[in-house]
């Protein structure tokens, strides 16, 4: 079992990295010194899938499956729930899943009593690299995603790779996208190892999945301790997010998977750096071969242009009215670059959904 520290100066907590770490999870909860009464928060899917005595062992609540969950609305709900079960500020609540489960759990976390404990078991392995680390919390809102949300610390995080194994094919290369942005922002090595080892990580190697998730939740948490509130060095995080988030948008939350969304944009940033002479053409070609590598990204036939455009404009990484991209300078870094022109932009964009187009057919 691998042990990762986040310390932060108002808080600090551990990601645990290993096999059965779920399977112990009341122990791992009671080494962290958290009590109940706790409540696991958690999606139908899930829990058919993986935590079938979750309910013997804690009271849980479902919410709705996908991204439709991150809604105002859900919150609500949550709350009077907790209410009902008169949670105190000494309660735990526990968010069984992936992404979704963990920005609603942790927002709810956040404002309830004016703040209770959240640990995080990530169930994907796009939250386990990602998203359970670093208090990112929040719903979207009709204009954008992420729109409404708090930053909110875990008090701690249990990443077992064997829940990964039931997760399905397409949901599980979803996380490796994300997986493979780190070794594009910060380590050669890693961005290597998915150059000579993609088929490993496709076979959910045991090892291989624990050596891969504990080097990015590594990764994620030194760029959190060194910048807590994305106002500096952890905006390098959103590579690939910019024009990722614009085609969920204009997607409507559907269709597109959040990694999926983060692949096409890597490609798209890796473009946007090369016509600005930030990246050589050898780079941009390496990283476009990487996304390629671990699976066909889904179609985006019925996508706007004008639609991902508008949503860029909405998103939270505009500043003083003109959009911050993360581009590659080479493998293994990247700036953020505040003046990329819109021109640049809505080309970049047309080349990814006339790539993204496909002739109906067979399979």
């Amino acid at each position: 079992m691998q042990s990762i520290s986040v310390r932060l100066g108002h808080a600090s907590y551990d990601i645990l990295v290993g096999a059965g770490v779920f399977e112990n999870i009341e122990k791992h909860l009671e080494d962290a010194g958290l009590g109940g009464p706790f409540l696991v928060v958690s999606q139908p899917r899930i829990v058919k899938a993986i935590g079938k005595d979750l309910k013997k062992r804690f009271p849980v609540t479902l919410i709705p499956d996908g991204e439709r969950a991150k809604t105002l609305t859900t919150v609500s709900r949550l709350l009077d729930r907790m209410v009902e079960l008169k949670l105190t500020r000494q309660s735990t609540i526990i968010a069984v899943g992936g992404g979704v489960v963990g920005d609603v759990a942790g927002f709810v976390a956040s404002i309830y009593m004016r703040g209770i404990p959240v640990v995080h078991v990530p169930t994907t392995l796009l939250a386990q690299v990602d998203s359970s680390i670093g208090g990112k919390t929040g719903v979207n809102h009709r204009a954008g995603k992420n729109l409404i949300g708090t930053f909110c610390q875990p008090r701690l995080v249990l990443s077992d790779p064997i829940l990964l194994q039931t997760l399905p094919e397409r949901e599980y290369a979803s996380g490796l996208y994300e997986a493979l942005k780190y070794g594009v922002i910060r380590d050669v090595a890693l961005f290597e190892d998915f150059e000579r080892n993609t088929a490993i990580f496709l076979k959910r190697d045991p090892a291989a999945i624990e050596r891969l998730v504990g080097r990015c939740a590594a990764i994620k948490a030194e760029v959190v301790m060194n910048d807590e509130k994305e106002s500096d060095l952890r905006r390098i995080l959103n590579f690939g997010h910019t024009v990722g988030h614009g085609l969920e948008a204009a997607a409507r939350y559907q269709r597109i998977r959040h990694g999926e969304a983060v692949g096409y944009g890597m490609i798209a940033a890796a473009r946007i750096g090369y016509v600005l002479q930030k990246i050589e053409d050898r780079d941009r070609a390496r990283i476009e071969s990487a996304v390629g590598s671990l699976g066909r990204l889904p179609a985006l036939n019925g996508v706007n242009s004008k639609d991902v455009l508008n949503a860029l404009q909405h998103d939270k990484k505009v500043r003083d009215g003109a959009i911050h991209f993360v581009l590659p300078r080479a493998i293994g870094r990247v700036e953020v670059t505040p003046d990329v022109p819109f021109e640049v932009v809505r080309t970049v964009v047309m080349e990814i959904l006339n790539d993204g187009k496909r002739i109906p057919g067979p399979g």
